[in-house]
């Protein structure tokens, strides 16, 4: 018989550096979960990922045991890693702080697509590059022919 899910927590998490403090101790603690157990079954399994923020989904059972699903990292955080910046534009549509090549794009689509519900990278591609405007990227087509329409190689964050 399956066990019964009592609780999913959802939380965002640096990678290999989870610890009992806020935001994970209170999360696990009110659904009574062994919160040093998963710091570090966590921190084992997304500890090659270090740098990163890695969405977590948990699944807390009915004998407090539990199981966790790791989630790509959110495209802004690949994107600003792309670019080698610290934080996005503080006036987006304006200034522009960093520059992604087409090339780095795709790899970041390739990398989020097991989280995304389309089966092409392309479609991935288009779904990222449209919804990072709050990073102050460009928003100009791409045309998949390796160059954007203004015959640039790059997007600009």
């Amino acid at each position: 018989m399956a066990k019964k899910i009592t609780g999913i927590i959802r939380l965002q998490l640096p990678a290999g550096a989870a610890n009992p403090a806020p935001p994970v101790g209170p999360a696990l603690g009110a659904q009574g979960v062994n919160i040093m157990a998963f710091c570090k079954d966590f921190n084992a399994r997304t500890k090659e990922q270090a740098g990163l923020i890695i969405p977590v989904v948990i699944s807390v059972y009915q004998d407090k045991s539990f199981s966790f699903i790791l989630k790509s990292p959110p495209a802004s955080t690949l994107l600003k890693k792309a670019a080698n910046i610290a934080s996005g534009s503080k006036t987006p549509n304006r200034e522009k702080v960093g520059k992604v090549t087409k090339k780095q794009l795709l790899e970041i689509a390739q990398l989020k697509m097991k989280d995304l519900n389309t089966p092409q990278s392309r479609s991935g591609l288009a779904h990222d590059c449209r919804h990072r405007p709050s990073d102050g990227h460009s928003r100009r087509r791409l045309n998949f022919s390796g160059e954007t329409r203004h015959g640039q190689n790059h997007q600009t964050l």
